[in-house]
């Protein structure tokens, strides 16, 4: 593929590139997964509703299908599942984003334009009014903060950018770690929370405020890292939750802990109080967002009628060199998912508007999986296919018996993604090793469900290459890309000790 060199012209270049590959979207891109038209995709920006449509953009490198200069991509959607692709928004530009438009925000504002707020990572030979300085020794660019402005499809950067420097941090706050601003409006003006590295901590969340969304000026340390989660935080996001206040991160190079949090980059929210008069972050909880390997980089917003949506970048940066071949394009999102707290925990469910999209219900009740020993797989008629939204709920009366319930997906002679409950641990286990040629790195997961004495109810969204799990009704969520052939549609089922199956089974077509 070739790549854009003109510095005049890279918008228009990008556009014309990734227009050529519009037709062939269907043909290999997920079905009801957003996923970039051509090149390579990662964090999703500016998740907002304006005027009327949802609007979402991502970090984009149209001519590869490996992380380059940052573009922003642009998709729109009234219903999260059908998305109308859109020229991309933003291109590195000007001489203080030359180096990439990264992750950023969105919002409509008083006189019907909408709002871009992105981080433009500028070379360090770009001369701004304050000084680079105590850059690491590696480092080449610093990151600042900018505004474009348009119309929903084309958007004008201000000639003053950037329009806050990364020096307005307090506390020697890092140049190179300054990012991915997230921005709402409240009574008094607009805030955002903006990534921050500082001397003192290893990472934290910062507050600005803004009269216009353009000016902005330095409110508060949100929220700092104690050295507990991670290095880096990345792409903060702050709302309010049925009477909560819920605060959304993506720490870098994460610790292991347990089986609540994996080993690297991940994503967790903290449950608490947002204070408005001190304009801090008192944490009271905090738990994985997601527990699966394929998580990243959070946006939410609220819909029209009330509900909070949020969607995730479905990929994990350790595996970003892992692809199927022949592709034009790499990285999907997760589903949209809606957003509740019950019993003091983030729950996560699809969005409803994919029972729209379900056809073809197949339903089996009490379906006998006791065996002794290994026991051997069996199928169901009807069970089978590759793009699907299925519901398995497990129960059983002696749950002393029951020791293990197997299931395949994507399943041929060859090939197969597996997922096990261990009832006695309240352990769901995803094991990848047998899905086909393209070994991933990391090849299984785990996290722990409720107990609920040897009872799991278990929804799973399979797309061409992913999966998502919900686990009683939303209690735990977990993501996982896969390449196994797009042929392999088996289903397999198999229980080990006393357990039986109900099991609700649709083919989702868009």
């Amino acid at each position: 593929m070739n790549s854009a060199n003109d510095p005049m012209n890279l918008l228009e270049q990008a556009r014309a590139y990734e227009n050529k590959y519009t037709e062939s979207y269907t043909e290999e891109h997920p079905v009801y997964h957003m996923s970039p038209p051509v090149g390579w995709m990662n964090d999703p920006n500016g998740f907002s509703l304006f005027k009327g449509d949802y609007h979402l953009f991502f970090q984009y490198y149209p001519y590869d299908t490996v992380w380059g200069t940052m573009h922003w991509g642009h998709a729109k959607t009234s219903d999260f599942i059908r998305w109308e692709y859109l020229p991309a928004a933003l291109a590195p530009d000007r001489p203080y984003d030359k180096n990439g438009c990264f992750s950023g925000a969105a919002i409509e504002l008083d006189e019907g334009k909408q709002l871009l707020l992105y981080s433009g990572v500028t070379p360090l030979n770009y001369n701004v009014e304050e000084p680079v300085e105590d850059l690491p020794p590696e480092s080449d660019r610093y990151q600042n903060l900018c505004v474009a402005i348009g119309d929903g499809v084309n958007y004008d950067k201000l000639e003053a950018n950037p329009m806050l420097l990364a020096s307005s941090a307090p506390d020697q706050g890092s140049l190179v770690d300054f990012r991915d601003p997230k921005i709402w409006k409240e009574e008094d003006g607009y805030y955002a929370v903006v990534s921050n590295r500082s001397a003192k901590t290893s990472g934290e969340v910062l507050l600005y405020k803004s009269s216009d969304g353009i000016q902005w000026e330095f409110c508060s340390v949100l929220l700092s890292n104690d050295g507990s989660f991670g290095k880096m935080w990345e792409c903060p996001d702050l709302f309010s939750l049925n009477d909560k206040d819920v605060l959304m991160i993506s720490p870098m190079e994460m610790e292991e802990q347990g089986l609540e949090y994996h080993k690297g980059h991940v994503s967790m929210v903290f449950i608490g109080k947002y204070d408005r008069n001190r304009h801090v972050f008192e944490a009271e909880k905090d738990q994985a967002t997601d527990y699966g390997i394929d998580f990243y980089s959070t946006q939410s917003l609220e819909t029209t009628d009330g509900r909070r949506i949020m969607i995730a970048w479905m990929q994990n940066w350790g595996e970003r060199d892992i692809r199927p071949e022949g592709l034009h394009f790499f990285g999907q999102n997760t589903f949209p998912r809606e957003l509740q707290i019950r019993d003091g925990r983030l729950i996560q469910n699809p969005v409803r508007e994919l029972e729209g999209y379900r056809k073809d219900e197949v339903v089996f009740r009490e379906v006998d999986l006791s065996s002794e020993g290994e026991g051997e797989y069996f199928t169901l008629p009807g069970i089978e296919g590759r793009v699907l939204d299925m519901t398995i709920q497990l129960s059983t009366i002696d749950p002393e018996s029951f020791a293990r319930f197997d299931l395949q997906l994507a399943q041929d002679d060859s090939h197969h993604l597996l997922l096990q409950f261990y009832p006695r641990e309240n352990m769901v286990l995803v094991d990848r090793r047998n899905c086909g040629k393209i070994q991933e790195e990391v090849n299984v997961g785990r996290f722990c469900v409720r107990n609920r004495q040897g009872s799991l109810k278990l929804r799973i969204l399979l797309d061409k290459y992913s999966i998502e799990l919900f686990a009683n009704d939303g209690e735990q969520a977990a993501s996982y890309v896969f390449y196994t052939d797009i042929e392999a549609q088996g289903i397999r089922f198999r229980g080990l000790g006393d357990v039986k199956m109900d099991i609700e089974k649709y083919r989702i077509e868009v």
